[in-house]
């Protein structure tokens, strides 16, 4: 049966607010209000990250977890505080991932309104595009270079330690969560925790345990960027390599595992990089190979990963939307409970994207992938030496791990942050190698013919060029 929670209009009917997480979220939107641009990234996300989406504030029958009431206080930032000088929501202009993850948040509002024709489809549809284009123009606006980049994951360094420790604390005590103290909505299940084969699954402050081992699945590869970038950072990337590996570990999910190590396996592909365009296309004909020859779809290959039913269900996810695909492939269908045991639970961010919007929905995150490792390899071949080239590297193995775990799990609540946190990470790297790499070629026009080849302003010229583009 389809838990009731997870209808559209489901939840809670009343406001469940502890006074401690309500003083913080006050304060966390202050700091938001008040501090400069480039740190107001900080208390949003730790705020956001480390206290559980089961805290909600019910205006009117609308239902404001902390990571909208944050947004609010952000746009009011954004929009009405700008400070100085010149300002643009992005950052190097709006590229292909900006414009292909917006249309996607149309498409599926879109259609989710046309599947349900009633009022509380569009409540909710106007609940999440909110949501999504509160936080990622949030993100866009403040994470702008390199300086910001560094300051995103040293944040979340502090927050894959301080879940590490928690769902440590969930495996010492044999499923209780500290986070049943502040008595949210899912209090009761924090308290009493999630067990498989008789092993605790920690979740920390997300919902369920494979959004907390994902979450730190995906941060790892960062947290090694942050380590090979500089020195002085390598304290704060080894607790954050750390505190993630935790985090994939106490979770007990085969999807965080897969994804921890696939990021692993692009972070030891840098030395043969030159190579990856033979390497992708080997990888096409052989998996064209294995469906001639398998008796099985070739994406049967699922259920080896891991020893637990979850691999078998993700498998028949997929394979009942490629057969039922006449029945998504406009706007999506309105259940899939019918399609087998458990096709309720779509536990594929592909699988749930197609089923619940659409083909061209499914097109649109696709292309954000493919728009996403194309600019951080074009910012990587132009990057100033080897370290940036490996720290740019090290974000698309990010990437890498998120487009991987996407099979294992559909992102939902505080979840969606990283993923479009890591979007952004994309965008301000791609701005910042552009803006490095028309500043030589601008002095070049600008050089007086009589001038010394080694004369330059370079720093007044880069000043130039990126003044105003924060308050």
């Amino acid at each position: 049966m389809v838990p009731q929670d997870l209808r559209f209009g489901g939840g809670v009917s009343d406001t469940v607010f502890n006074p401690a997480v309500a003083v913080l979220v006050i304060l966390a939107g202050l700091s938001i209000l008040l501090l400069p641009q480039r740190k107001i990234i900080v208390p949003f996300l730790l705020t956001t990250l480390l206290i559980p989406y089961d805290q909600i504030l019910v205006i009117a029958g609308l239902h404001f977890p902390i990571l909208r009431i944050l947004i609010f206080f952000a746009m009011i930032r954004i929009f009405l505080i700008r400070g100085r000088g010149k300002w643009s929501v992005f950052s190097g202009g709006a590229n292909k991932v900006d414009k292909c993850l917006i249309f996607l948040f149309v498409t599926t509002a879109v259609a989710g309104v046309l599947l349900f024709l009633n009022t509380q489809e569009l409540i909710f549809q106007l609940g999440e595009i909110y949501t999504g284009f509160g936080t990622y123009f949030l993100l866009r606006c403040v994470i702008r270079d390199r300086k910001d980049v560094v300051q995103v994951i040293r944040t979340l360094a502090v927050v894959t330690v301080v879940l590490g420790g928690v769902m440590l604390v969930e495996h010492w005590t044999k499923g209780w969560n500290p986070y049943a103290l502040l008595g949210g909505a899912k209090a009761q299940a924090f308290a009493s925790g999630a067990m498989r084969d008789g092993s605790v699954r920690a979740t920390g402050s997300f919902a369920q345990p494979i959004l907390a081992g994902t979450f730190g699945a995906v941060a790892f590869p960062l947290f090694f960027a942050l380590w090979l970038s500089d020195r002085k950072q390598r304290a704060a990337a080894l607790l954050g390599m750390l505190g993630a590996t935790l985090m994939v570990l106490a979770c007990n999910s085969n999807t965080a595992v897969v994804g921890y190590s696939a990021g692993i396996v692009a972070l030891c592909f840098w030395p043969i990089r030159s190579m990856l365009g033979i390497v992708r296309w080997g990888i096409a004909a052989a998996l064209v190979g294995l469906q001639i020859v398998m008796k099985a779809p070739v994406y049967h290959l699922i259920t080896r990963v891991g020893a637990s039913g979850d691999s078998y269900h993700r498998y028949m996810l997929i394979d009942q939307c490629v057969h039922h695909f006449f029945s998504w492939w406009l706007i999506g269908t309105k259940s899939t409970a019918s399609w087998g045991w458990d096709m309720w639970d779509t536990a594929d961010q592909y699988v749930q994207t197609a089923d619940n919007s659409g083909l061209l929905a499914l097109i649109l995150l696709v292309a954000i992938l493919v728009f996403g490792f194309r600019y951080l390899s074009k910012a990587r071949r132009s990057a100033a030496n080897k370290r940036e080239a490996v720290f740019i590297w090290a974000i698309g193995a990010a990437l890498f791990a998120q487009a991987i775990a996407f099979f294992g799990i559909s992102l939902w609540q505080q979840a969606v942050v990283e993923w479009y946190l890591l979007l952004a990470v994309i965008a301000a790297v791609g701005a910042q190698q552009r803006l490095n790499a028309a500043v030589p070629q601008v002095l070049t026009e600008l050089r007086p013919a009589t001038e010394s080849p080694t004369f330059a302003p370079a720093n007044q010229l880069a000043r130039q060029g990126t003044s105003g583009i924060r308050a």
